[in-house]
């Protein structure tokens, strides 16, 4: 067994801008709450710069960076993707019900064996 740890240590620029975004989103919160008075569009207004601006300090730092490149690996990923024609679908769904059809008939004669044989053979109820 491996005793490798494989662990990623964000710089201190990295860890100061994921804090700063944390504490901008925190101040746009508390700006909502605090300028009641402001209009309802207003208020939404700064929390959504808030949220915008968080956005842009997480997205400059290495895990935005990374984040993003995930998300994009995956979207090209998802374009890779086989889709099944609509008939494959059709005779897939028609399969999966006959079998759970089969299924269910077997369970229900095996229960119908199984009580039959326990309650009225061995034990005399039926």
């Amino acid at each position: 067994m491996s005793n490798t740890n494989i662990t990623t240590v964000a710089n201190t620029g990295d860890r100061i801008k994921i804090t700063l975004a944390i504490l901008v989103v925190a101040i746009g919160i508390f700006a909502y709450s605090f300028f009641s008075d402001l209009n309802v569009y207003a208020r939404v207004g700064i929390f959504v710069g808030s949220l915008a601006l968080a956005g842009i300090l997480v997205w400059l730092s290495d895990l935005g960076k990374r984040t993003l490149g995930f998300a994009s690996g995956s979207y090209n990923e998802l374009k890779r993707v086989v889709w099944p024609t609509r008939n494959e679908v059709i005779q897939m769904t028609g399969i999966v019900f006959a079998f759970v059809f089969v299924m269910a008939l077997f369970l229900w004669i095996a229960d119908s064996l199984i009580d039959w044989i326990l309650y009225g053979i061995f034990l005399g109820w039926k």
